[in-house]
């Protein structure tokens, strides 16, 4: 399935960039009344200074590690034991990947400056809600390990996960070069989104002793761990273009990339293509 989400948000990204890099110029400007964004765009060169105002319809595909989100309940678990001591298996990789997609839409409001070489400078911020981003996972791992004194314990531990991005919001620089109507730019910034999250791990322990004899049974043991509306925080870049329609009036196309630090011990990961309308004051 995760070539699929992949395909399909690469074809979006593509057809955002081209729907702003082939927009008609002047096509809105007879459907509104307003002087200030009439106006042929001709053979003048278009400014990108002011104020910037927009909102922005995006698909977004979220890839989530689960690998140790149980680590540190297992920890916990086997806490105080040679076993934990001498073969940590709470170091095990226990659950894979998950990756997810969704439709997602919001707003966004910046200043740009242009300067006599036609550079363009500007800082946005925006707030941003998926219509649903969940991943989960759920597995199991088993391995019989030796002990230094010859004990030989058969451990398996089970473990779920879950997470679901709420929503988020960025605070970005762009940098541009201003080509006639059309405005490209690379952005890089930070982040801070909303997760909710569920950890649950069970480790069960068969130890039979040295030279053999009945084994005895520790567990099974279970911790969950879970909390709602926890803030994580990433960094982002991407790249996009701006396609002026008039003077104050412009598309834009645009491919995000974020990596938000561990929440709940998962660590995930967001790619956005993105396509907005958007004001200049």
């Amino acid at each position: 399935m995760t070539w699929r989400s992949d395909s399909a948000l690469a074809r979006l990204g593509l057809l955002a960039l081209l729907t702003a890099g082939c927009a008609p110029p002047a096509a809105a400007a007879d459907l509104l009344d307003d002087s200030w964004l009439r106006g042929s765009l001709g053979g003048g060169a278009v400014r990108w200074d002011g104020v910037v105002l927009g909102a922005q319809l995006g698909y977004s595909s979220m890839n989530s590690d689960f690998g140790n989100s149980t680590s540190s309940q297992v920890a916990f678990i086997l806490r105080n034991s040679t076993l934990e001591a001498e073969q940590s298996p709470s170091s095990w990789t226990t659950l894979p990947h998950d990756l997810t997609s969704s439709q997602s839409y919001g707003v966004f409001l910046g200043y740009n400056f242009q300067t006599d070489d036609n550079l363009v400078f500007g800082a946005d911020i925006s707030y941003n809600r998926p219509q649903k981003l969940e991943t989960a996972a759920a597995d199991s791992i088993s391995r019989t390990v030796t002990l230094s004194d010859g004990t030989v314990d058969g451990v398996t531990i089970t473990a779920s996960s879950s997470t679901k991005l709420i929503d988020y919001g960025t605070v970005r620089g762009r940098l541009g070069y201003a080509i006639g109507q059309f405005l490209p730019y690379a952005v890089f910034g930070g982040a801070a989104g909303r997760f909710d999250y569920t950890n649950t791990s069970t480790v069960t322990v068969v130890q039979t002793p040295p030279g053999g004899g009945a084994p005895s049974t520790f567990g099974p043991v279970t911790q969950t761990d879970s909390q709602s509306h926890k803030l994580g925080y990433g960094f982002l870049w991407g790249l996009g273009m701006d396609v002026a329609i008039t003077p104050n009036l412009f598309l834009r196309g645009e491919w995000q990339y974020i990596a938000f630090n561990k929440v709940g011990d998962i660590r995930s990961t967001l790619n956005t293509a993105q396509v907005g309308l958007g004001i200049r004051f």
